[in-house]
């Protein structure tokens, strides 16, 4: 039994940590409908983990550089002609296949490339956990700051700028956090699932809150309930963490869908 806690104990306790970034950050995305950015931040990981590979540097240097990167290729290449959706559709779809490609060149990373698509929380260990919590506390202290701002963007960026908020600014201040989360988020989910940790709980949520705040906290609750259960899950059942986990916030949502359209119908 205290050999399943000494691995599972911390890994939860960095799971649970990620959350309190997930429920903002994935309510912000659904408010200012931009759940496409979350995926193509996500797919350019694995050609951050494939040039860190290449130049036998810590993944999570090229993981960091590669999210900045695609930061700043977002917001050169925004432009009134150019859809939004339809940016990060070509950016998503040209970084997944660069870093798969890549990946197929460097031998030392092939056994490892299920882990980067679907995570493995199970790797994290104790000494793992201080950096983590130090650097999501951080994210979360600039979350606060321009929290009220990045509301007022989301409800309506022409009365927010009348007020003085400068919406740009705040966008790449959004974009800077969703990129440090995917940098976090690799090990727990893998590069292909770390949308889905910040959609599905969010969009469970719109379900039952009416207002942004409960909202919010309903979506920590989700993903609370679905990291703590998939994990857990995971290990009995000897199923990758971060498909369980996804599968399990899916569960969640698919329950509460049904349950509300059978109380319309009653």
């Amino acid at each position: 039994m205290m050999d399943w806690l000494s691995l599972l104990l911390p890994a939860w306790i960095m799971g649970t940590l990620l959350v309190f970034l997930t429920a903002p950050l994935g309510c912000l995305m659904l408010w200012r409908r931009m759940s496409f950015f979350a995926d193509t931040m996500a797919h350019g990981t694995l050609l951050g983990v494939a040039i860190a590979g290449a130049l036998s540097l810590p993944l999570w240097m090229g993981v960091t550089f590669l999210a900045l990167l695609l930061v700043g290729i977002l917001w050169i290449l925004h432009d009134p002609r150019l859809p939004n959706d339809a940016l990060l559709a070509l950016c998503s779809a040209t970084l997944l296949c660069s870093g798969l490609l890549f990946i197929q060149h460097i031998p030392s990373l092939r056994p490892e490339l299920l882990s980067y698509l679907f995570g493995d929380l199970l790797t994290i260990s104790w000494a793992d956990l201080p950096i983590f919590a130090l650097v999501i506390v951080g994210a979360l202290l600039v979350l606060y700051k321009y929290w009220q701002a990045q509301i007022q963007i989301a409800i309506d960026p022409d009365i927010a700028a009348s007020e003085g908020i400068h919406a740009q600014w705040q966008r790449l201040i959004f974009m800077l956090l969703l990129a440090l989360f995917t940098v976090l988020a690799l090990r727990a989910v893998g590069s292909l699932l770390m949308g889905a940790l910040l959609v599905i709980p969010a969009l469970t949520a719109r379900l039952l809150a009416h207002s942004p705040k409960q909202m919010v906290i309903w979506a920590f609750v989700i993903a609370q309930i679905g990291v703590t259960v998939g994990l857990w899950s995971s290990a009995g059942l000897n199923t990758s963490t971060g498909l369980t986990i996804v599968l399990t916030m899916a569960v969640i949502f698919a329950l509460i869908f049904t349950m509300q359209k059978f109380k319309k119908l009653a």
